[in-house]
């Protein structure tokens, strides 16, 4: 039988390139993100293969009332989940900590902190009943360093990494595997999201090197999935080859 595993903010980028890698490889799929047109389109490709079954459900994880209702009202047959990937989240802004904007503050916090831990609180439970389990935590180099303009985005990315290693303790005597994988620069919707839908000022931020792409990072849950029972992989930083730090590039590289 397939495992399942429930990938948030699936629409897009890692979680879009996720699904379609894990619906290739033997699992089925429970999807969920804003965008419920985006979300059936995938369902319909992935299904199409005949390999896997998708199941789509439209929520907003920073809506804990929707996350209960969403995780509370699954049919029997997708109660079993055996993977979560918390792969939902956003960068929104990008300017001095005295020029921030409050609403983009809380845009950052209530997705990548507080909707990571209502969708983990509510699957929680199934993986403890079952002794077994695997949470996949999507990190950011910025969760590594902080770099000048980063400030909020960087703290709720080092609040995932915190968050990763408490479970990741906290599950040990329950089997359950706990995953945090930091990429680099990825040009995904990210920066379209960070700079408010300004696509001439994403572009810039990737000019002169090959970013990764979604594809890259799916890979690397994908290995992190496949390790042996006895193996678990704590951490992944991944980058561009022509990215060294947060900051440090090498634009000639494309």
């Amino acid at each position: 039988m397939n495992k399942i595993a429930l990938i948030t903010g699936a629409t897009s980028g890692i979680g879009y390139a996720t699904s379609k890698l894990l619906a290739n490889n033997n699992f089925d799929l429970i999807i969920t993100g804003r965008r419920n047109d985006r979300l059936l389109e995938l369902k319909n490709e992935l299904e199409s293969s005949g390999n896997t079954k998708v199941l789509v459900i439209c929520f907003d994880v920073r809506i804990r009332k929707q996350v209960i209702q969403a995780i509370s009202e699954l049919p029997e047959e997708w109660k079993n989940i055996d993977v979560l990937v918390n792969n939902a989240g956003l960068a929104s802004g990008f300017g001095h900590i005295q020029d921030g904007d409050i609403e983009d503050w809380e845009k950052m916090i209530d997705t990548n902190i507080k909707g990571l831990l209502y969708m983990t609180k509510e699957v929680l439970p199934i993986m403890v009943s079952r002794n077994s389990g695997h949470i996949i935590n999507i990190s950011s180099i910025a969760g590594h360093e902080v770099y000048e303009n980063g400030n909020v985005y960087c703290a709720t990315k080092h609040a995932v990494s915190a968050l990763t290693k408490a479970m990741r303790i906290d599950l040990l005597k329950n089997n359950i595997k706990v995953t945090s994988i930091s990429p680099g620069m990825a040009e995904t919707e990210f920066s379209i999201v960070r700079f408010h839908g300004d696509k001439s000022m994403a572009k810039k931020f990737y000019e002169g090197l090959t970013p990764l792409g979604g594809e890259d990072v799916a890979e690397a849950i994908l290995f992190v999935l496949t390790r042996p029972a006895h193996v678990c992989i704590d951490e992944i930083k991944i980058m561009p080859t022509a990215q060294a730090t947060a900051t440090i590039t090498n634009r000639n590289i494309v």
